[in-house]
């Protein structure tokens, strides 16, 4: 039964200007008023990476905005966006390519924005017991006698390029193909010599395996470790728990983690159509602070609500997978192959790294690799990327969600960019396993860079 929430008078300030410390000086914004639609359901897919939703549902930050949410488990993807589209949801955890892939019609044509990056890193790359056998002799060690990592795609090419010498396909799977798992997936092999296959819609070749030296589908991440199992697929790039369930079920080894791939690369957003945003700004604005405060819970203090969370996780309404599998990588670890644990803290940051900014430069690398692999089929100015990334991306929307938890008093403005000077754009980012440096103000001279993809006027 919803609950009865009793308002207080909203704030008398028509406007206000925010300046707390020398690290942030916000621009004027009028007071949020009381939302205009209260009941709300919110779609999501289940992975660990959905954790804000779930926080925020569970610590009572939606009921602080006077929001009353019902989250709703989808089956995969292309079901929670259409069904933000057509108004059955109200928003979504979302792939960070879904937004972009939207507006610009790769498989659907709709205008979705985000204001809120739900996190960074948090996938991983894993291959089945017996591909593992065979990149082993190829693998370096460290002093410690363990295998070096990050391992490279270099150690698999052997294993794949044996395959196609005896006339045999080599399959991996990925979640969706606007997901950051096929880019990452695909960036991997690449960097490796690997050709992962182009996607030629003027030709209505959308299989993305045209020119493959492997074979990349759609698989959803729940089905990921039986796929394998059943030897459907040699390998997948998905998020947790998928990778580590195979650990513990002894089918696969995770090979390399997304943050060993791109150091701090961001991986889903909250995604609502840009009409819903627009009818219900209020709402909107009160939907990302609940969801600031819970991504900000997640990694406070050391990740020391990190057991609250994987508890919380493994209810059969969110996740539903078992703690200990959750535990294994929120928790600040990595089981690589089995009993080879190790630690990686920032395999989930929800937070800290400003992780809840929707930079525009995260969403021109995500259209750069559309470029790359074909999706999007012809060469495209800088000024295009940086005009879709400020439609779809939009700060503007978080600022004002933080301008109002810092006049709460909930949050620090140590806890933020400096939004006098923010551009919206990270700092050339050099922290790639190929060792290729991204700056998003120059997307065309990024993608020359690469030997393997699409570049300048290439078509397919």
């Amino acid at each position: 039964m919803k609950q009865t929430r009793m308002w207080s008078p909203p704030k008398q300030v028509s406007n206000w200007l925010c300046c707390i410390g020398a690290a942030l000086t916000l621009p004027v914004y009028a007071a949020v008023g009381e939302p205009e639609r209260e009941d709300l359901a919110f779609g999501f897919i289940k992975l660990t990476d959905m954790a804000p939703l779930a926080v925020a549902y569970e610590k009572g930050f939606f009921e602080d905005e006077g929001l009353y949410v019902t989250l709703e488990a989808q089956a995969n993807w292309k079901v929670l966006l259409d069904r933000v589209i057509d108004g059955q949801l109200d928003g979504a955890h979302m792939l960070a390519g879904q937004p972009l892939g939207a507006t610009i019609g790769i498989g659907t044509q709709a205008e979705v924005i985000t204001a809120f990056s739900m996190d960074l890193n948090g996938n991983a790359i894993t291959v089945s017991n017996d591909v593992w056998q065979k990149m082993k002799p190829n693998l370096a060690l460290d002093a410690d006698g363990k295998v070096a990592h990050p391992i490279a795609a270099t150690a698999l090419k052997p294993v794949v390029e044996s395959y196609l010498d005896e006339g045999k396909a080599f399959n991996m799977g990925m979640v969706f193909p606007v997901s950051a798992h096929n880019y990452e997936l695909r960036y991997w092999l690449a960097a490796g010599g690997l050709h992962p296959g182009y996607y030629a819609p003027q030709k209505g070749d959308n299989s993305g395996q045209l020119d493959a030296d492997v074979l990349l589908s759609v698989t959803p991440p729940p089905q990921m470790p039986a796929t394998m199992e059943a030897g459907t697929i040699k390998g997948y790039c998905v998020g947790e728990p998928w990778n580590q369930q195979a650990v513990f079920k002894g089918i696969g080894v995770p090979v390399v983690t997304d943050y060993e791939i791109w150091q701090n690369n961001p991986e889903k957003v909250f995604g609502v159509s840009k009409s819903w945003a627009e009818k219900y700004p209020n709402t909107h604005i009160r939907v990302i602070k609940a969801m600031i405060r819970a991504a900000h819970w997640l990694d406070a203090n050391n990740n020391a609500n990190r057991a609250e969370a994987v508890k919380i996780l493994a209810k059969s309404e969110y996740v539903g997978a078992d703690a200990k599998v959750i535990a294994n990588s929120m928790t600040g670890t990595f089981e690589y192959e089995k009993g080879d644990k190790r630690d990686v803290p920032d395999f989930n940051v929800f937070f800290r790294y400003n992780a809840t900014y929707p930079y525009y430069s995260d969403a021109i690398w995500y259209l750069t690799q559309m470029r790359r692999w074909g999706q999007i089929p012809q060469q495209q100015t800088d000024q295009w990327y940086m005009d879709v990334a400020k439609q779809v991306y939009r700060p503007d929307i978080y600022q004002q969600a933080v301008s109002e938890l810092l006049e709460e008093g909930m949050l620090n403005a140590s806890d933020f960019p400096d939004f006098k000077v923010e551009d919206g754009f990270r700092s050339p980012q050099p922290h790639f396993i190929d060792g290729i440096t991204y700056d998003g103000k120059h997307p065309n001279s990024y993608l020359k860079q690469f030997a393997i993809g699409l570049k300048d006027d290439h078509v397919i």
